[in-house]
């Protein structure tokens, strides 16, 4: 039998995101608003958060990443549930699942 190789990492990529009024709350440059890419990384049990200005180069780590995940169904779930906030606007932070 041979070994069974299990998934340690994933990412996910959303783009053109227009976010809400009150955008996203980032570590490094304080809010952005606007047309923004979210960008989730799943390693290490959890998830990495950061957002740019679509078609920018520099990423931004979105405050209150990163967040715990057990599993790569967890961290899907954090980047979708940050896609919506993002959405919503408000200083949208990483949520806590």
């Amino acid at each position: 039998m041979g070994a069974v190789l299990v998934n340690t990492w994933a990412t996910w990529t959303t783009q053109g995101i227009q976010a809400g009024t009150g955008g996203v709350k980032t570590v490094e440059i304080g809010v952005i608003t606007g047309d923004l890419t979210l960008h989730t990384t799943w390693i290490e049990g959890e998830a990495r958060v950061t957002v740019q200005y679509s078609g920018a180069l520099d990423w931004f780590t979105v405050e209150g990443s990163p967040v715990p995940a057990a599993d790569e169904k967890t961290a899907r779930e954090i980047h979708q549930r940050m896609v919506e906030a993002v959405k919503a606007g408000g200083g949208a932070t990483a949520p806590q699942v």
